[in-house]
């Protein structure tokens, strides 16, 4: 069950006040831009390599974040032309932490007993998301995307452990990203609160994209004609 501090989503950049640095560790070219379509706080994080540069939470590596959620969000997007890796360490109940990384860089799926590597394929705003191309540096088009993940799924799933907590995030260059977040509710973006209570979503644990997560759309424009929403 979810923690009350933790319901009905944590806002992780808002709650941990990434911009202090003081719970959270930046190495490398990692700057806080203003983003005005997105108006907002983003952070670029670039580097020669996916190593050189990155955003870290908690500072310290003995810590823990210990969120609970099922669900993750990262709300990121790739640089154009370049490679981005993603790592988040989780623990299972046996307490053992499993890291589960996304990257462009990935060729094809890998996993062990203690990392999962999964390939990013980045869609474009020409191609939708239907057709997606082969793992490799992202087009001049890439999108900004929300990557959904179901962490006690991805762990069930591959490595047959029983999820526990979010232990740690290490987001690194190439990418540019506005939020990351934890609930146990599904967010459905471009659902408007109206359409949500219609279609009688909350039953099946789906909900409108709170506000201060959501990507803003200029009116007469579709959520999906603007951004990528990625499930795993």
């Amino acid at each position: 069950v979810l923690a009350a501090w933790q319901r009905p989503y944590l806002n992780i950049f808002k709650h941990f006040r990434v911009e202090e640095w003081k719970r959270s560790a930046k190495e490398g070219d990692v700057a806080a831009l203003t983003d005005t379509r997105l108006k907002g706080t983003i952070y670029r994080i670039r580097g020669s390599n996916p190593a050189s540069s990155y955003l870290q939470l908690p500072r310290a590596g003995t810590q823990s974040l210990g969120l609970t959620g099922r669900y993750l969000y990262l709300l990121f997007r790739p640089l154009p032309h370049k490679h981005f890796l993603v790592h988040l360490d989780v623990s299972t109940e046996e307490n053992q932490v499993v890291r589960i990384s996304f990257s462009n860089l990935f060729k094809e799926f890998k996993s062990t007993a203690t990392w999962l590597q999964f390939p990013f394929v980045c869609g474009t705003a020409s191609e939708g998301t239907a057709r997606r191309g082969a793992p490799g540096a992202a087009p001049a088009d890439v999108r900004w995307t929300c990557l959904v993940l179901d962490l006690p799924s991805i762990l069930a799933l591959y490595l047959s452990r029983r999820y526990s907590h979010l232990k740690g995030v290490k987001l690194c260059s190439n990418l540019l990203v506005k939020n990351l977040c934890t609930s146990d509710l599904l967010f459905e973006p471009g659902v408007t609160l109206a359409e949500a209570r219609l279609g009688d979503l909350s039953c099946r644990g789906v909900a409108p994209m709170p506000r201060e997560l959501a990507f803003p759309v200029p009116k007469g424009k579709k959520w999906h004609d603007l951004y990528d929403y990625i499930r795993y």
